[in-house]
């Protein structure tokens, strides 16, 4: 027998046998009512089959001639009795057995349809003679719990918080608190809500189909926080799927995949850093970005542990912001959150939806902004989840060449259908406005704007105009950037996208060259430098004369988009080798080209990223399972102090780099920037100015060689003055040779050189990188 719901223990009253009434007094017998007209034998079918749009129609209290006719649907019940104002002789009235676990009764007229239910389990007699079990209220009594005004936004697919009407919603509606379940299922024939309360039977908890929006609701009283459920859906075959919320906010732990109700009990106090996070455009800011993730950091932690070490450490460090890797609920722990099934839900591994709000808040409050990927690219086909979520395909396009995506084995958005995009531009939003985030870096753009994108020929078909442009897919990113940048003020979109795309941070209403507008970005991940100067490092010093291309060519192009330069997961991981393990040479060389290589990259045009372990030049790739070897920072390891100076260094590139706008105020316009050394293949030497908005330089000089170059000249602006050093990746503190200027200044002479009336005569460490500004 199907398992009964879950009742509150009677009272020691309603335990205790009642007395029965004595002749000629006491109470009087119940009322017994005649049962209601019987269902039409259709109608009856398909609302016990979880097939039935409209199960209000057919339950609850409904007018008929001579009274109240109620109809209640309780599974596994033995007895239903009606409490409520207006029945004559008492206010109890029991409902007469229709089967299937329908009960039913024509109450007398005038009583109140604000009635409750007594619903009793078990065999005869097991309660208590007579018992009428526990009272609940009937969720076929309510009115729609959700407005016209949702529905026509829905429709429209402009509800820009479309969280707030769909999803399981705790309230309390006609006076009684209770959970609001919403879920767009257009093609479904009826949609059930089911969970812990129901013992997971849906039978009892038909929803009804408001309209055309293709929006099934039902109003539960009684539950709230904390309640697991999902929805039993009819597909349009008469099959069933039960599959969880779209829009949860909440999820059990994986692989557990329920939805849990949830409402957030977080209070902010990170009001200082709201008001004040959009004060500079961040292309004329300071953004140095630390990315991690979360779940192998630190192995064990959860948000609230994170909350006490994570801001400290990146604090110390001078870091301006963190980059979360997906924090979005998750099935396999292997994806690193990039195969996303909750995308409302922060994932369950690490605490609730308010303990990331805590971390977000910490952060903030040490001064450290939240940036996290963002992933509507694609997602997982677990039949739990989005695929064919109501049986057909909904959340993808109905062609499978379109759907499929070849490189992960997942399905695409079907980015041409407004309930869709609705769906992504508003959890954009939703994370920005109800957590707080900062920055969305938009993961796989690439994948989304092409039609072909890893697609062999013949297996793709071109858009209306011939092309191989993703039009749909424009429309959304456009659509998305716009809406963030309107409603959350400070806030930063980033684009992971790998090809040359024209326009990515183009404004939306400017046409590029190609025909379309901006895509609307703030800033794009360069993978062009990425690639380029990673391969130039792996090199043998005695052949990087014949890669100095590599190093300069990004200089051809640092303009054409606002670039942010990423050392991510993906360069240290899955047989990539770790940023200082890519470098060759000994240790010692190592870790020298591995310091110099950041001292370059925190100079040149463009603000920065680097993933976990690589600032204090972990030698093991990455792995989720046990994250960064803390323990080469343990003062009781012998080569502690060669991994501490890397990390030392760090500190201070963010140090220096936060206070000198020269290397961040003028990041994506050519006046920022000037070469004076370019073409120095044959000494390994890269020398550049980068200008404030002023025109107040810093030169910057990289040698990758693995020799000291006495007395080199380079020209330098301005008449005869004298430069100090700034930073010098070989000082001995961080592991170097103390090769260099040192303290003292050094003086500029009236000699010509690299285009520049003066120049400077320096000293450069091996395979190093070194700062300098006119005192």
């Amino acid at each position: 027998m199907t398992a009964r719901p879950p009742s509150p223990a009677p009272s020691t009253a309603a335990r205790r046998p009642r007395p029965r009434p004595r002749s000629g007094g006491g109470r009087e017998p119940r009322p017994e009512p005649r049962p209601a007209r019987p269902l039409d034998p259709g109608e009856r079918h398909r609302l016990l089959s979880g097939g039935h749009h409209d199960p209000h129609s057919l339950l609850g209290a409904h007018p008929e001639p001579g009274g109240l006719a109620v109809r209640v649907l309780r599974p596994s019940a033995r007895a239903v009795t009606v409490v409520a104002d207006g029945v004559p002789d008492g206010a109890r009235v029991k409902l007469c057995d229709e089967g299937d676990g329908l009960f039913s009764g024509v109450l007398p007229p005038g009583t109140d349809p604000g009635y409750r239910l007594l619903v009793a389990y078990g065999e005869e007699g097991e309660e208590g003679e007579d018992a009428p079990g526990a009272e609940a209220h009937d969720p076929y009594r309510f009115l729609p719990a959700l407005g016209e005004l949702d529905l026509h936004l829905i429709g429209e697919g402009r509800h820009e918080e479309l969280w707030r009407a769909l999803g399981a919603h705790p309230m309390t509606h006609q006076g009684v608190a209770g959970t609001r379940f919403t879920v767009w299922a257009p093609n479904a024939l009826g949609v059930r809500v089911t969970g812990d309360f129901t013992y997971w039977d849906g039978t009892g908890f038909p929803m009804r189909s408001l309209g055309s929006s293709g929006v099934w609701e039902l109003f539960v009283p009684g539950i709230g926080d904390g309640t697991l459920y999902k929805f039993q859906i009819m597909r349009p075959d008469g099959s069933h799927t039960l599959r969880a919320d779209p829009m949860a906010r909440r999820t059990e732990v994986p692989p557990a995949t329920a939805s849990v109700v949830t409402e957030s009990h977080h209070v902010w106090r990170d009001q200082e850093w709201m008001a004040h996070r959009g004060d500079l455009p961040v292309h004329e800011s300071p953004f140095s970005v630390y990315e991690v993730h979360l779940a192998s950091w630190r192995p064990g932690l959860g948000y609230r542990e994170l909350a006490r070490q994570l801001p400290s450490y990146v604090k110390d460090l001078g870091f301006t912001h963190v980059e979360l890797m997906p924090v979005t609920e998750h099935p396999f722990g292997g994806s690193w959150g990039y195969q996303v099934t909750g995308f409302y839900a922060p994932t369950s591994r690490m605490g609730t939806p308010d303990d990331f709000r805590h971390l977000v808040d910490a952060l903030h409050r040490a001064g450290i902004g939240v940036i996290m990927d963002w992933v509507p690219a694609h997602f997982p086909r677990d039949d739990w989840a989005l695929a064919r979520f109501d049986g057909r395909p909904l959340y993808e396009p109905e062609d499978p060449s379109r759907a499929d995506h070849p490189d992960w084995g997942t399905l695409e958005f079907d980015y041409g259908r407004a309930e869709v995009r609705n769906f992504l531009v508003a959890n954009a939003v939703y994370w920005c406005e109800q957590f707080h985030i900062d920055g969305l870096r938009v993961d796989a753009v690439a994948s989304m704007l092409y039609l072909d994108y890893s697609r062999e020929e013949g297996g793709w078909t071109p858009n209306e105009h011939g092309g191989r442009e993703n039009l749909d897919a424009v429309a959304f990113l456009q659509e998305m950037n716009a809406t963030v940048y309107r409603r959350c003020p400070g806030v930063v979109t980033i684009a992971e996208e790998s090809t040359a795309w024209d326009g990515v941070t183009r404004a939306t209403h400017h046409v590029g060259p190609g025909g379309f507008g901006g895509l609307g970005f703030g800033l794009k991940w360069n993978m062009g430098w990425m690639h380029d100067s990673l391969g130039y490092a792996a090199h043998e010093p005695v052949h990087r004369r014949f890669h100095h291309h590599e190093m300069t060519f990004s200089m051809v192009y640092a303009y054409s988009e606002n670039y942010l330069l990423p050392i991510s997961h993906d360069e240290v991981v899955h047989g990539k080798r770790s940023l200082v393990s890519k470098m060759p040479g000994d240790w010692w060389q190592r870790r020298a080209n591995h310091r110099a290589y950041l001292g370059f990259m925190w100079a040149h045009p463009g603000k920065q990223l680097l993933f976990m372990g690589q600032e204090f030049a972990q030698g093991a790739e990455w792995s989720e399972g046990h994250g960064p070897d803390w323990w080469l920072l343990d003062p009781s390891y012998a080569a502690e102090p060669d991994h501490r100076g890397v990390r030392l260094l760090v500190r201070d590139l963010n140090a220096v780099y936060g206070a000198t706008p020269a290397l961040w105020q003028r990041d994506c316009v050519p006046e920022g920037f000037s070469w004076v050394a370019g073409d120095a293949a044959d000494d390994n030497v890269f020398a550049f100015l980068r200008f404030d908005a002023f025109g107040a330089p810093v030169l910057s000089v990289s040698n990758f060689s693995p020799v000291v170059r006495e007395d080199y000249r380079l020209g330098v602006p301005g008449s005869p003055a004298c430069w100090e050093e700034i930073l010098n990746t070989d000082a001995a503190r961080y592991g170097g040779g103390g090769v260099g200027g040192g303290a003292d200044p050094l003086k500029s002479e009236p000699v010509a050189s690299h285009g520049q009336g003066t120049s400077v005569r320096l000293t450069l460490p091996p395979l190093a990188t070194v700062w300098l500004r006119p005192v």
